[in-house]
């Protein structure tokens, strides 16, 4: 697509945007209907291969009308990656599921005179008489907002992320529509929730867009890690930040493609550091991060990881995650009735009765192997894909339970930070033993690495 074609105001009329969803729904409906009728003729090898090609039409044309639409449109599609979709082809699916994770990187270019129209407007002043200098190619772009590079008056160099012009707009219609989305979802994937699952999208969306909440989540954590060795959160300049607008002290440093380059010893140390800080936040703080893909985190000068956009977040209750925690330990300790009861009461097992505990309690040791078994394990990107295959694939033994499991809505985004997690570490080809480290989580053991040591010691001290 030419940056003509992208360079654009975001579509914003509720009628335009609920037809797209709605002309969207109705199609697929009908083609489903059509693709179910003419099965009736067909030999079961004909039927499979009908409906598989139908649910990558169906694939296809989400991705394109999602990215068309940007805002929560697009969101929806970067969340949506990290399911399973059981009717797309085996061979086309991680194809499929990357389209809708590249959303996150096909966002809109808005021209500067409009942000600028919308910054000053937030501001109430004009931008020269609130900054020395503003520079007003963007750093950074994602589905609903864009980052500059700018200098206050005092000296300071800050980053500022300004929401599109009529953004708000266009993900409030889309919320409203997204019901519209349910039995295409329930479609591709027959055991999911979808309801639920959309829901629990609706709320972190509607989260995400007021960055006036970024900033407190964004301050709580910045709080948790203050004078951290090795993690650093940027500091909110809550005087100059909105709803529309988010001010944060700018920080210098080598982005992820940088990262990969370093030596196998610094990208390992770094691998570290991004395990410790997401499973820390959750186990620590109870906040789970949806968003900790390679765009989100820079290697500073110092040493020091510094972790970016805290927009899509989600407080854990702490009795759920305490469940989370007490199910991994089953995993480990391979207690199958368990497991069993565990994955039951956390809401993955609608029908419990129709799992044995055997069978769930081998599903999930085989598929987080890296991080329930104890031993150095260098990470790859082979390795990443073999594990999420058997996770998701129809020639996984574990297939048939898969199809009738769900995720329950406060398992959404940690989901998504693990899976997301696991493969940035496999793009470092990251050494460890994650085992050990996980336990440090899970079950509270004492720290097993020097970073760990250096952590552990520094919270003592704050305590």
């Amino acid at each position: 697509m030419a940056d003509n074609d992208k360079e654009a105001k975001v579509p914003t009329s509720r009628i335009a945007r609920t037809a797209k969803f709605g002309g969207m729904v109705a199609g697929q409906s009908a083609r489903w209907a059509g693709t179910r009728a003419a099965n009736r003729l067909r030999s079961d090898e004909k039927a499979d291969e009908a409906s598989a090609a139908r649910a990558m039409a169906l694939a296809d044309e989400l991705v394109t009308q999602l990215g068309q639409m940007k805002g929560a449109a697009m969101k929806i599609g970067q969340v949506l990656s990290t399911v399973d979709f059981d009717l797309v082809p085996e061979d086309e699916r991680e194809n499929f599921k990357a389209k809708l994770a590249s959303l996150r990187d096909d966002a809109p270019k808005v021209p500067f005179k409009d942000m600028k129209k919308l910054l000053e407007q937030e501001l109430g002043d004009r931008l020269s008489n609130v900054f020395a200098t503003f520079n007003e190619d963007p750093i950074a772009a994602a589905s609903i907002g864009q980052v500059y590079r700018a200098t206050t008056h005092d000296g300071d160099e800050v980053a500022v992320k300004v929401q599109y012009p009529g953004v708000a707009e266009a993900v409030e219609t889309d919320m409203r529509n997204m019901g519209m989305l349910t039995p295409l979802i329930k479609r591709m994937a027959p055991g999911l929730d979808a309801k639920a699952v959309m829901g629990e999208l609706r709320e972190r969306i509607a989260e995400e867009l007021d960055y006036e909440i970024e900033a407190q989540n964004q301050r709580q954590v910045a709080r948790a890690f203050r004078g951290h060795p090795f993690v650093m959160v940027p500091k909110v300049d809550t005087t100059l930040s909105t709803r529309r607008v988010l001010v944060t002290e700018y920080v210098a440093g080598r982005d992820f493609e940088a990262i990969k380059q370093l030596p196998q010893d610094e990208r390992d140390r770094f691998a570290e550091i991004i395990f410790r800080f997401f499973y820390g936040l959750l186990m620590r703080e109870h906040l789970a991060s949806g968003d900790p893909h390679p765009g989100n985190y820079l290697l500073a000068d110092d040493g020091r990881v510094c972790f970016l956009d805290f927009g899509l977040m989600r407080r854990v209750d702490p009795d759920y995650l305490a469940g989370e925690r007490a199910l991994a330990r089953s995993v480990v300790a391979g207690d199958a009735d368990a497991v069993h009861q565990g994955l039951a009461d956390l809401g993955y097992l609608p029908e419990p009765d129709h799992f044995e505990p055997e069978d769930v309690l081998d599903q999930l040791a085989s598929a987080g192997e890296w991080y329930f078994v104890e031993g150095y394990r260098r990470l790859d990107p082979e390795y990443v894909r073999d594990a999420i295959e058997l996770s998701s694939s129809p020639r996984s033994p574990h297939f048939a339970n898969m199809r009738k499991q769900t995720i329950p809505p406060q398992a959404l985004l940690i989901r998504r930070m693990e899976g997301l997690l696991f493969a940035v570490l496999g793009e470092l080809r990251a050494g460890a033993d994650w085992g050990r480290l996980s336990l440090e989580y899970i079950a509270q053991e004492p720290p097993s690495t020097p970073l760990g040591v250096e952590e552990d010691e520094h919270f003592i001290a704050r305590a």
